[in-house]
């Protein structure tokens, strides 16, 4: 098949998702999933598998994200690799498990869920809502437990678990630092497992596009991650220099615009 001319906009996706990523410190999956389903509709993919397309190849971009972003939290020495290591096999179940509830859930039920979800989202980063420590953590097996619910609702929404994460390590008393640097070493597990379920989901599904592996549509995945890749470090360059708080109120209400217009194209 020859170069589609649509590409372009996946490379353009990746530049805007992987500067604002570095600028806010969102994770990807809220800015790309709504992104993706306008654009793979646009392109007249089949309407019913528009969002899991969207949600698979966000979980798939993610894997690389997550990468970058865990070597440099570790250099920092921000990982707690001990609370990784106890959250780890419940994440797995439940990152195996989302893209299977995802492709068991009709279309519009499934894009309320996600713009609900968003709407969350936005209202924690508009109002910038922070639980304060009101506990320690549990044992290994509680901290199994939760990780196997933020696993699951990770991949059903295509998000690193960043926003699920850092909240619920903050609330046990981890200090801020270590909550955001572990959070995001999870996001590695998370994406990659949730990659995988959405391949599997949607292995030799009928109608899907030229490119696709399973759910995951490989040119926006690689075009997306070299966007992002270049504009990543000046947003997180300009994150020093900016008004980021009121940032955050803006984009929070970019972030509910998208999703409501997503909501319409798929409903």
């Amino acid at each position: 098949m020859s170069f589609d001319p649509a590409w372009f906009a996946f490379l353009a996706l990746g530049l805007f998702s992987g500067f604002v990523a570095g600028l806010l410190g969102i994770g990807g999956g809220v800015v790309l999933v709504p992104l993706l389903a306008m654009l793979f509709d646009a392109q007249g993919f089949p309407q019913a598998q528009v969002l899991h397309l969207a949600l698979g190849t966000s979980m798939a971009t993610i894997v690389f994200t997550a990468t970058a972003s865990l070597r440099t939290h570790h250099r920092h020495g921000a990982v707690r690799w001990e609370l990784l290591k106890s959250f780890t096999p419940g994440v797995l179940a439940g990152a195996l498990l989302g893209p299977q509830l995802a492709t068991r859930v009709p279309t519009r039920e499934l894009a309320l869920f996600f713009t609900g979800f968003i709407f969350l989202v936005a209202l924690q980063m508009g109002l910038n809502l922070r639980p304060k420590a009101g506990r320690h953590l549990p044992g290994p097996w509680g901290i199994a437990a939760v990780g196997a619910g933020i696993g699951a609702l990770s991949s059903l929404v295509a998000i690193g678990g960043g926003s699920l994460t850092v909240p619920f390590l903050a609330w046990c008393g981890v200090p801020l630092t270590e909550a955001i640097g572990t959070s995001a070493a999870l996001g590695l597990p998370i994406a990659f497992f949730g990659s995988l379920g959405y391949l599997w989901e949607g292995w030799g599904q009928p109608g899907l596009p030229w490119g696709s592996l399973g759910y995951v549509y490989l040119p926006a995945v690689l075009l997306g991650v070299a966007g992002s890749t270049l504009t990543a470090p000046m947003g997180a360059n300009l994150a020093h220099r900016l008004p980021v708080a009121r940032l955050k109120r803006i984009f929070a209400g970019v972030l509910l615009v998208l999703a409501v217009k997503m909501l319409y194209g798929l409903l």
